[in-house]
């Protein structure tokens, strides 16, 4: 009888746990159609929070930012990955992998202030640039040990196959290594635009005065108090971020399914 309460207590103490964790989300995506400008007592149903928000230029205009950083730092984190990883000798690789495992180890508050730190004395301007760079930096993080796990497990036999053909390095990455690591940098591509996409920190330190993504406008927002134009984007931005995430799982799942075939 003890442990079927033990079983019961932990099921109720997860299922509180998760409520906990969700109902926050839950209320957020309720209120953001509150008629009531204050949020917290509701007041009716209304989309005129959704109307403001789309009709906002300085909505769009950060979230075009956001869209420019994170398609050009994935991008970006794609082609140095796969090139490290296609292009380094397997001994340096290796021992290289513990550079990238240290910038997803390490808070991302250090990485900011030592990148703002090190563009401070190389005297760059804060701008886009340095932005796509930090957030290019904190995607190899993710994309190099993603693709180096996949790469270390293809068949050799077919790479040296290629060899014996006669076919060169570049040939053998453009027509085999690339179509064999495709669902795994799609996948990695996808997670590290989410990830950018979300970033605040990164963004705040980087950014400097002159250019402002999504994260840092409802920053901005919420500190003069709490507003359901702020409850629409997130709600917005959401469903966004859940529908990559499916996107993600689902090539994940596919992935592993090839694996176990």
């Amino acid at each position: 009888m003890k442990s079927v309460g033990s079983i019961y207590s932990l099921v109720l103490g997860v299922i509180l746990f998760y409520i906990f964790l969700y109902l926050p989300i839950l209320l957020l995506i309720v209120f953001s159609f509150n008629n009531d400008p204050y949020v917290f007592h509701w007041r009716g149903f209304t989309m005129q929070w959704y109307s403001l928000l789309f009709n906002s230029t300085e909505i769009q205009y950060a979230f075009q930012n956001s869209l420019i950083v994170a398609c050009a730092s994935t991008l970006l984190s794609l082609l140095l990955g796969t090139l490290f990883v296609c292009y380094a000798s397997s001994r340096h690789a290796a021992r290289l992998q513990p550079f990238f495992y240290t910038i997803l180890t390490i808070p991302e508050i250090m990485v900011a202030v030592s990148l703002l730190i090190f563009l401070g004395y190389l005297q760059i301007p804060l701008g886009l640039t340095t932005l796509i760079a930090g957030h290019t930096l904190l995607g190899l993080g993710y994309i190099v040990p993603m693709v180096y796990d996949r790469f270390v497990e293809l068949d050799r036999r077919v790479i040296e196959a290629a060899y014996d053909l006669g076919a060169t390095r570049g040939q053998v990455v453009r027509t085999i290594i690339i179509p064999l690591l495709r669902p795994v940098l799609f996948s990695a591509g996808i997670l590290v635009f989410i990830i950018s996409l979300d970033d605040f920190v990164l963004s705040f330190f980087c950014a400097g005065g002159t250019t402002q993504t999504l994260p840092m406008y409802i920053f901005a927002m919420i500190k003069s108090g709490a507003s359901p134009v702020v409850a629409a984007l997130a709600t917005v931005m959401l469903l966004f971020s859940s529908l990559l995430v499916c996107i993600f799982s689902v090539f994940n799942k596919h992935k592993i399914e090839m694996v176990r075939r």
